[in-house]
Order: C-alpha cells, then sequence, then structure tokens
C-alpha cells in the first residue's frame, strides 16, 4: 500500500469510527427523542441524522458514478437551488425512526467503501472544487462531527473529543480565505499561526512561528468555532493580531452562503 493509499484509509476509518460515536448516541433513542428540536432552527434529530444520510449517500455517488452525480446535482439546482439540502432533510426526517438510520448506515459504509477504491490521483466531483477521497473523507468527518455536536446538545449530554478533529482542524486551517471570500472580503495576504492543543494534549501547529496574527488555545474549541457550533465568547482561544481578530467573527469550514453562527450561551 502507498503512503497516500494508507492516508486515505487512515482519514476513513477516523470518519467511520466519528460515525459510530454518533450512531451509538442515537441508537437507542425513542421516537420523542428523534424529535428532539436541535440547535439547527427547525431540524429535529431525524432532521439531522437523515442530512448525514443523504449527504453521504450523494457522495457514495460522487465516487462510483461522476455521470450520476451530475444529473443529482442539475436536478437539484433546476427545481430548488436555494432549499435542496433542506428538503432533502425534510424529507428523510419524515421517514420510520429504523429506516432513517439504517440507511443512514447503509450509505455511510457504502461511502466509506468508495472512498478507498477511488484510485489514486482521482477527483471526486462535488457541489464545489472537485476533491481527493482523503479530501472527502475529511470533509464528511468534519460535517459528522459537527451535526453530531448539535445532536449531543440536543440530548444535553457531551460527546468526549478525540484526536480525530485534528482534521476538523485542519480544514479550519485551509478554509481560512475561503471564510473571507465567501463574505465578500479580501483574504490577508499573510498567513495565520495556528497553535492548537489536542484533546490528548499534544500541540498542532500550522504556519510560521513569526507570524503577526496568530490563533492559539483548545483544539476543540477552534473546531466549535469553524463549524460555527459555539460562539467565540464561550471559547478558549486566544486571538493575537487584526487581520486574526477579523477572521474570528466570519469564520466558516462548510460550504455554502455566510452561516448564521450561534448566540452565546449564556445570552
Amino acid at each position: 500500500m502507498t503512503d497516500r493509499a494508507a492516508a486515505v484509509y487512515g482519514v476513513v476509518a477516523d470518519l467511520e469510527a466519528e460515525s459510530d460515536q454518533l450512531d451509538a448516541l442515537v441508537a437507542g433513542l425513542d421516537d420523542a427523542g428523534w424529535a428532539t428540536p436541535t440547535p439547527a432552527p427547525g431540524w429535529t434529530i431525524a432532521h439531522q441524522i437523515a442530512h448525514l444520510a443523504w449527504t453521504d449517500e450523494v457522495a457514495a455517488v460522487a465516487a462510483t458514478d461522476p455521470d450520476r452525480f451530475t444529473d443529482l446535482v442539475t436536478e437539484a439546482l433546476q427545481n430548488n437551488p436555494e432549499t435542496y439540502v433542506d428538503d432533502a432533510a425534510e424529507a428523510g426526517a419524515g421517514a420510520p425512526i429504523d429506516e432513517i438510520l439504517a440507511g443512514w448506515r447503509l450509505a455511510r459504509a457504502r461511502l466509506a467503501d468508495a472512498l478507498r477504491e477511488v484510485p489514486q490521483g482521482v477527483k471526486i466531483p462535488w457541489f464545489g472544487p472537485p476533491m481527493s477521497a482523503a479530501s472527502m473523507a475529511t470533509a464528511r468527518l468534519m460535517e459528522t462531527w459537527a451535526h453530531g455536536l448539535d445532536v449531543a446538545d440536543a440530548l444535553g449530554v457531551t460527546m468526549l473529543p478525540s484526536d480525530r478533529i485534528r482534521h476538523v482542524a485542519h480544514i479550519g486551517v485551509r478554509t481560512r480565505d475561503f471564510a473571507y471570500i465567501v463574505n465578500g472580503k479580501t483574504p490577508p495576504a499573510e498567513p495565520f499561526r495556528h497553535a492548537l492543543t489536542s484533546p490528548s494534549g499534544e500541540l498542532w501547529t500550522w504556519g510560521p512561528d513569526d507570524a503577526s496574527n496568530v490563533v492559539s488555545g483548545s483544539a476543540l474549541d477552534f473546531c466549535q468555532l469553524v463549524t460555527q457550533r459555539r460562539n467565540l465568547a464561550d471559547l478558549d482561544l486566544e486571538i493575537v493580531g487584526d487581520n486574526a481578530h477579523e477572521w474570528s467573527g466570519i469564520a466558516q469550514c462548510f460550504a455554502g452562503p455566510p452561516g448564521a453562527g450561534r448566540e452565546p450561551r449564556g445570552a
């Protein structure tokens, strides 16, 4: 196995583990539990899992049948370009609970198998730029983790963080310029320094040591910031530099228009 293939297998294994952790959180819920509202307006736990099932299935199609994926995108953009994601979640959430869970389990298994089989160098089409198998697995892990936080918040429990969130942190670092662009701003030319402490206590760093803009602190809190699951006021992060302060107010590692973010938890 090449180093690149091993990297893909590693990220896919982390995606499977993250999905399994969320699965364990919802598998024992009754119908009332699945109907619990989450912090995402209008979305219950059923919407959250139905959304993951839909997205994992579409990603599996993209990895195995690009022509069919193109057809799906064309249909979605023609019929409801502004609401197709919410519409898919709404439709999926209306199914019986056992069907939602079984559908998600099947979709994510298909996706994992498909990503392991993507030939080296092949890019997978997506709603944004095409991605490598490793990048697709990383993006799916980020979204699974973020929606898992919504589910955990809805249930009033804490999802124990693991060092798998390094993948989420990496996307958060890599999408700095995207956050500026999607908000109609010009990204700064100077790179930032990121120094984040992992759940296991390891220090993760990106960027030059002498950068004048620095984001440091808890990796978990950084990941909650870039997925817009917590307000900056609730997070243990040190922000140094004018550009870094501006970025902290618009940070966004997920695709689409600017997110609304979350209000401070004490508000």
